[in-house]
């Protein structure tokens, strides 16, 4: 362990930063030098072309042949390049031809993909497939399988490593009784590459599978197949490719010499560039160590579990490899992997329908599993295992009616507000077991705040450097949420953000780049800029369905068990102790912790943010079109133009259904003791003049109105964290109106911290930072 230098490794495996990824058996997280080779060869085919981006990395790419046949103990030759570990499986088994009465003896181990395939040659050609018993470690019964092989068959598989436990196989030993009835092996690797030694040629394994994107560290969409030259005598590709085969004749053809035969001409070039650095990695390691340093992680983790109540580990005595698998006593496995990721342990559940052969014969439904890599650190496991011990807030089940523990006046959590910020706090600190009462002085659905509307938009182009991890989180929530919620709520369409070419600053971000108004054109044609303007155009902007992820939160929160209490006003708090007490026009409330998201009326709970936040009107209208397709994407998506003398005109393309929508992203100051304002004439027409000359083709009338009230903050920022002195108390404030964006990972920081998770990535937004004291 001491040749590997782990703090090296970690700042080059820029995941280690967002998460406590125990799931390198789904996908291990990538290193950077992986993540720049995939991209800088896509840069090159943006610029030259794709077949003249190969050529010039044809050396690069014949190098991984030499890498991967080294991580096996192979010759190049022996190795094709495929798009993953199953299709390496079909074509291997495919070429083997097999037809009625053929006897196939799988491990119980398979993976689901070649089990099904396994099933589908049985019944379609009449192939026999015996599944070998396992003994009591739960490893291939090497009695039963010397048995078995007295009677011809014509292939032995078996996992190394399963997907559905830690499980280690024999393969010397099944390889070695193989050999001595002439009978061929096809190892699937996709588990033990990059984390085990794997042994080919005699006595060892004929055929070999694996994947590039687990313990190989590689992209996905990546896989190898290795084909020894005996077996490539006899296993015909059933689909030969201009790739591994000449045409010669009118009637005839000639394969390959090489494993090549069973490669397709069509391939990700640049995944399998990141493939060849990611095995480079991996042998400059060493597997050995790998092993070592994994296993011992493996170790800590099932040692530590073994000792939690209410947690039973999975994994047969067999067991001995990265993975670990367990079931939390009355709760659902999937339930624990979610409550899990919402704290940022990325980790997964795996059902018996992927190892009907392991987990069905087990008696298992589902399993959680944790598998960890080089990359990870004692404080990774040891952090796991705290938020999965009996006294952590996480211990708290679902059941009907709530959640377990104390209801009516106590809870956990109290969450005020429901805008964007306190639903996505309520639904992440539910689902990770908190009890939670939710108020909000409006009922539910109001449009008083700023949260309401159709539509908004999600961007990684910001002026700073300062917020780009944030926003990577802010993009991830959506994507988690979206998982919880079974929708899409974010669809990616580019923007493009626009100032007077003589204007200093401008946005920026990972992945932008600025464009001339001709290119601006071409990329948007909805969208008229003229010379005077330059641009940035951000391929990863997109449009939330801002509606509908309130819906959704609102639904999940109820699901989770969230004690929601819209209409309910909070008129005052005070610290209790460790906890708050908060007194409402429903009755006094209690809690451990307080999370404030009241928007503009934050500075009424939290007198400290008076003379720092600021209220204004923002309005917003969409406008239809006689071509609306003139107006959405791809001819137009998320924009802004700083307009010289006006302001910074913002929109958001025609999208489900309803017009083009735009708007300043200043106002007056608003009175919150007032009645909220309808539009006016003149806000509108001078809505409709910056329309009609940036957006020619919308020439409909206004199809809807919007007034908001926006809470803005010192240099347009927002404070999310504890009030300095009372950490019980944990603010969101205030959006400065570009905090919708944020708002699930905004729900998911609240989330961590009230339940004692530090965030030290969000000092820049703790509130003492706006100046509060």
């Amino acid at each position: 362990m001491s040749s590997i230098d782990l703090a090296a490794l970690r700042a080059n495996t820029p995941g280690t930063l967002h998460a406590h990824h125990f799931n390198a058996a789904g996908a291990a997280l990538p290193s950077a030098a992986t993540l720049a080779a995939v991209i800088d060869h896509l840069n090159l085919e943006a610029r030259v072309g794709g077949y003249e981006a190969a050529e010039a990395a044809r050396e690069r790419t014949e190098r991984v042949y030499d890498l991967a046949a080294a991580l096996l103990g192979a010759e190049p030759g022996d190795i094709a390049l495929v798009e993953s570990a199953t299709v390496a499986w079909q074509r291997a088994v495919s070429a083997l031809r097999l037809g009625p009465g053929d006897r196939i003896l799988a491990s119980a181990s398979s993976y689901v993909s070649s089990a099904l395939h396994l099933l589908e040659l049985r019944g379609s050609r009449g192939v026999r497939v015996e599944v070998l018993p396992a003994d009591g470690s739960g490893r291939v019964d090497l009695d039963a399988l010397e048995r078995a092989l007295r009677t011809p068959a014509a292939l032995v598989t078996v996992a190394h490593v399963p997907t559905s436990s830690g499980l280690v196989e024999p393969v010397a030993e099944v390889g070695a009784l193989a050999a001595a009835a002439g009978v061929p092996v096809l190892l699937d690797a996709t588990q033990s590459a990059g984390q085990l030694p794997v042994a080919v040629g005699p006595p060892g394994c004929d055929i070999v599978v694996a994947t590039g994107r687990k313990f190989l560290r590689g992209p996905r969409g990546t896989g190898l197949l290795y084909v020894s030259p005996r077996m490539r005598e006899v296993m015909r590709p059933s689909a030969p490719d201009v790739r591994g085969a000449r045409w010669v004749a009118d009637q005839s053809f000639d394969l390959a010499h090489d494993a090549r035969r069973y490669e397709t001409w069509e391939a990700a070039h640049a995944l399998r560039l990141g493939l060849g650095v990611a095995l480079a990695e991996a042998l400059e390691l060493g597997v050995d160590r790998i092993q070592e340093r994994i296993g011992r992680l493996a170790d800590r983790l099932r040692r530590g579990l073994e000792s939690l109540p209410g947690v039973r580990l999975a994994d047969p005595p067999g067991a001995g490899c990265g993975i670990v698998t367990f079931v939390r006593e009355g709760q659902e496995p999937a339930q624990t992997a979610r409550e899990l990721r919402a704290a940022r342990f990325h980790l997964v559940s795996v059902p018996a329908a992927h190892g009907q052969w392991d987990l069905g014969r087990r008696g298992l439904p589902a399993v959680v599993r944790a598998s960890a890599h080089v990359y990870n650190n004692e404080d990774d496991v040891d952090a796991l295992l705290t938020h999965l011990a009996p006294a952590h807030p996480r211990r708290r089940t679902a059941r009907a009616g709530g959640f377990a523990g104390t209801g009516g006046a106590r809870a956990d959590v109290i969450v005020v507000g429901a805008g964007v910020h306190g639903s996505s706090a309520a639904w992440q600190l539910a689902r990770r077991g908190a009890h939670v009462i939710h108020l909000d002085r409006f009922p539910a659905g109001h449009v008083e705040g700023s949260s309401h509307g159709r539509t908004r938009m999600i961007r990684r182009a910001y002026p700073s450097p300062v917020w780009d991890e944030f926003v990577d989180r802010a993009y991830d929530a959506w994507a988690d949420l979206e998982r919880d919620a079974g929708r899409t709520l974010v669809t990616t369409v580019g923007g493009l953000f626009a100032r007077p070419a003589t204007a200093p600053g401008g946005l920026r971000g990972p992945g932008c780049q600025a464009v001339d108004p001709d290119r601006a054109a071409g990329l948007f044609p909805g969208l008229a800029l003229g010379p005077e303007f330059t641009a940035v155009h951000d391929p990863a902007a997109g449009v939330i369905d801002a509606a509908g992820a309130l819906r959704c939160l609102a639904e999940l929160g109820r699901a989770y068990g969230v004690d929601q209490r819209f209409g309910c006003s909070a008129q005052g708090w005070q610290a209790d102790g460790d906890g708050v007490t908060v007194e409402t026009d429903g009755g006094t409330v209690r809690a451990d912790r307080l999370v404030v998201c009241a928007g503009p009326w934050t500075a009424e709970l939290l007198p400290e943010f008076a003379g720092l936040l600021r209220v204004v009107r923002i309005v917003n209208v969409h406008i239809g079109a006689s071509r609306p397709e003139l107006l959405s994407p791809p001819r137009l998506g998320p924009f802004a133009v700083d307009v010289p003398d006006v302001g910074l005109m913002y929109g958001i393309p025609a999208f489900g259904g309803s017009g083009v929508k735009i708007g300043l992203d200043h106002g007056p100051a608003d009175d919150l003791g007032a009645p909220r304002r309808a539009v006016t004439s003149d806000e509108r027409e001078t809505l409709l003049a910056l329309a009609r000359r940036f957006l020619p083709a919308a020439d409909g009338q206004v199809e809807e109105e919007i007034s908001c009230r926006y809470t803005m903050a010192p240099g347009n920022r927002f404070a999310v964290g504890a009030l300095p002195g009372r950490p019980q108390v944990l603010v969101a404030a205030a959006c400065s109106g570009h905090g919708f964006k944020f708002g699930p990972a905004i729900g998911a920081a609240l989330a961590d911290l009230a339940m004692g998770t530090e965030r030290p990535d969000l000092a820049f937004l703790a509130p003492a930072a706006m100046g509060v004291g």
